[in-house]
């Protein structure tokens, strides 16, 4: 079972759940407490505060994917992605940086600044030379299920007829290719809220351990999204208990990765993870 992943030449071992934090460098995102300018004092005291509590990765995002969100040129993402990896890599040399990107100029911009992690939220299918940066470069890959051919219809449920198998046969199909293309630190995330129906997302976390791979850890990300703040009839800011929860139950079923904009409050829930499972 692969444990461990290479961050810019330093490993970082899964044997405990390692919590990823969302610092957004996009004044769109669905969540206002997490939109940062990388060239303001808030970005990196943000940043400090999700270190000190224990993040291992941050994960910066220059082009928010939520319903509905502002068109960003190419151009303008590496102008918000850039400025804010070489300020993590400056402040905090230890930590895995990761860049929330779908486009492979973007990868390529963000790898050179400085970028371990690249985060595809549509697993090489909205950009066909995506894969080519990954093999070339050989960062850490987190490859995202949805099924949608663009970010317009990339929300719009599919007709899933057995959504595990499905999302399970698509993402180890391209993550094989990747690795037979020597990427060796490969992640997958199945895409909590892209492409599903709620219901859709709850099956899927349920079955979350016939994700487990030998060769790709399980990423997830479900904080503060609309499948829990919808289903509850509550907003995103109401939304911290009810996602550690649903990541605890990630945790179980061997999610090795959280990816959370709350980084204090889910590093005290996998303290009592971890003392539950000693």
């Amino acid at each position: 079972m692969k444990n461990t992943i290479n961050i810019g030449g330093k490993v970082l071992v899964l044997d405990e759940p390692v919590v990823m934090g969302i610092l957004n460098s996009t004044p769109d995102s669905f969540y206002k407490d997490s939109r940062f300018n990388p060239k303001e004092e808030g970005f990196i005291k943000k940043a400090t505060s999700m270190v000190e509590a224990g993040a291992k990765i941050m994960d910066i995002g220059g082009y928010s994917t939520r319903p509905g969100a502002a068109f960003v040129s190419v151009q303008e993402e590496i102008d918000r992605i850039v400025p804010a990896v070489e300020a993590i890599k400056r402040h905090f040399p230890q930590v895995g940086i990761s860049v929330d990107t779908f486009r492979s100029k973007v990868a390529k911009y963000a790898i050179e600044a400085g970028a371990h992690i690249i985060n595809d939220i549509s697993g090489g299918d909205f950009d066909e030379d995506m894969f080519s940066i990954i093999i070339k470069y050989k960062p850490v890959y987190v490859l995202m299920h949805q099924a949608g051919k663009n970010t317009e219809d990339m929300h719009i449920p599919y007709p899933y007829k057995d959504i595990v198998q499905e999302v399970s046969d698509k993402l180890f199909k391209k993550a094989n290719f990747l690795r037979e293309n020597g990427v060796k630190d490969i992640l997958l995330d199945p895409g909590f809220g892209f492409s599903k129906t709620i219901r859709d997302n709850y099956a899927l976390l349920q079955n979350l351990h016939l994700l487990n791979n030998p060769h790709f850890p399980l990423l997830v990300g479900m904080s503060r999204k609309s499948m829990i703040y919808k289903s509850l009839g509550i907003t995103p800011e109401e939304s911290l208990p009810y996602s550690l929860y649903l990541h605890n139950y990630a945790v179980e079923r061997g999610a090795r990765i959280i990816r959370v904009h709350d980084v204090p409050e889910t590093m005290k829930m996998l303290q009592l993870f971890q003392l539950l499972n000693q």
